[in-house]
């Protein structure tokens, strides 16, 4: 179990840096978003999702985003 909160810890830090990346573009800063969110812990999400409030502001809190077939 240690194994997998130490991964998914590294998971919310690799997110964040990647969106700060992305901020220059809020469309694909929410895309993503999107991304981390699938792959993070849902006490994780709402830390990243605080970060993102914090950070960049209402404008990149997530959103459903349609996705293209």
């Amino acid at each position: 179990m240690k194994k997998a909160e130490e991964k998914s810890r590294k998971m919310l830090a690799y997110s964040k840096n990647v969106l700060s990346k992305m901020s220059f573009d809020v469309m694909l800063f929410k895309k993503e978003l999107t991304k981390a969110c699938k792959n993070l812990l849902e006490d994780e999400i709402d830390e990243l999702m605080n970060w993102v409030m914090e950070k960049f502001g209402p404008q990149y809190v997530l959103q459903p985003i349609p996705v293209k077939k």
